[in-house]
């Protein structure tokens, strides 16, 4: 028996997002460098993070950051996973990022993890709230299992 897709064959992935704070757009080799300055000045931060409690970040060099992002963007061509890139709504600066893959230990359809850099640990309540709300209006999910703020 084939599984499920994830997403419908007729569902229209969205192409980002545009908040006051933020805007996300899907996560490509061309973020690598502003990706890896990200997350690896954040580390301490990222993993009291829900979700990243264990595994990622870990140490990796800018080469297997780029091999990274490139098997999540190849994620998101064959609508296996979507990852978008946490953008300034002004520029260009990596903040963050915002997964959205199948949930596999719940009974929810999707699971998703978004984290902030530490300078910009501000924003991780209003990034979750947004893309919840996101989330709940332009995707075809009934149930999404996702950490939101008290």
């Amino acid at each position: 028996m084939a599984a499920e897709p994830f997403v419908p064959d007729d569902f229209a992935v969205p192409t980002g997002l545009v908040a006051p704070s933020f805007r996300l757009e899907p996560l490509g080799r061309e973020h690598n460098e502003r990706d890896y300055a990200a997350w690896t000045s954040s580390i301490v931060h990222i993993r009291a993070t829900p979700g990243f409690e264990r595994g990622w970040p870990r140490e990796m060099t800018l080469e297997e950051n780029r091999a990274d992002l490139e098997r999540h963007a190849e994620d998101f061509r064959w609508r296996r996973g979507f990852t978008y890139t946490v953008l300034d709504p002004d520029g260009d600066d990596v903040i963050g990022c915002v997964y959205i893959y199948p949930a596999r230990e719940s009974s929810a359809d999707a699971r998703v993890l978004s984290w902030v850099r530490a300078d910009r640990a501000a924003l991780d309540a209003e990034l979750r709230r947004t893309v919840a709300a996101w989330l709940a209006d332009a995707w075809p999910f009934a149930a999404v299992d996702y950490d939101l703020p008290d």
